[in-house]
């Protein structure tokens, strides 16, 4: 019931989703007043939210900062990627699809082939209400291993359903030959505070590893300060999603 609650709820959050509400209220509507304070409230939420210049700077404070490859001083047994990158419902599906996010693997692959770990935990299955073929955790193994990962090297939990769930299937699993302070925890910048905070909630304080950030370097030119920008309401539709997952988790003790 949880996990349908708050797949619900995220929609319900999103801000389009708001302003689309706040449009279609102010036409049927039959009060004057209420109307015309609808429609302000949309139009003035739609200008907010498209800003690129102020939605950058509220991901810059939220998102993990990236660390240097050469900054890590020390060498780790396991990344654990966390899924949640994939397009699970594409066809044909004799190949793997990646949504944004991609980093996520791009960068384990990077930390692997520098040495800076030895093996990669995918963890991941479905995060969808409906049923797939194949648990997205597989299918990124099986990119790993076409982009040069020894098979030996990957291991894979592909039962959870979520972040929370990651980190107890993943502890459940490997709590007697794995520790903590033996794993690189790789997620995307904006999902690096709750990711963490769900491992140690279930024992485990692992390091942290940022990748797919969706911030950029501050600008002060026209496009930025004033032309609405699709890509800034998008990454709104992300932070405001997974501010909802963390409030979800506290109400349900999972952080």
């Amino acid at each position: 019931m949880f996990f349908f609650l708050s797949k619900t709820l995220n929609y319900m959050t999103m801000p389009l989703v708001i302003v689309c509400g706040c449009f279609v209220l102010s036409l049927f509507l039959k009060a004057k007043n209420w109307k015309t304070r609808f429609f302000k409230i949309g139009l003035v939420s739609l200008l907010f939210f498209s800003n690129d210049f102020i939605t950058n700077e509220v991901v810059q404070w939220w998102e993990v900062a990236p660390t240097p490859f050469v900054a890590i001083q020390k060498r780790y047994d396991y990344g654990i990627l966390l899924t949640g990158i994939g397009k699970s419902e594409m066809e044909p599906g004799d190949r793997v699809y990646f949504s944004r996010g991609a980093d996520r693997v791009t960068h384990t692959l990077q930390l692997y082939k520098l040495g800076l770990i030895k093996k990669i935990l995918v963890s991941g299955g479905n995060g969808k209400l409906s049923a797939v073929n194949r648990q997205e955790a597989d299918a990124i193994a099986e990119v790993l291993v076409l982009m040069g990962v020894v098979s030996s090297d990957i291991l894979i939990e592909n039962k959870s359903r979520n972040t929370h769930e990651s980190a107890v299937e993943v502890i459940k699993l490997y709590r007697d030959t794995i520790k903590p302070e033996q794993c690189l925890l790789i997620t995307s910048a904006f999902h690096c505070r709750r990711s963490k905070a769900c491992f140690e909630k279930q024992g485990w304080n692992v390091d942290i590893f940022s990748t797919d950030f969706l911030s950029h370097r501050r600008k002060f030119t026209p496009d930025v300060l004033i032309i609405p920008s699709v890509e800034a309401l998008n990454h709104w539709h992300i932070l405001v999603r997974e501010w909802t997952g963390i409030l979800a988790y506290k109400l349900m003790g999972y952080i």
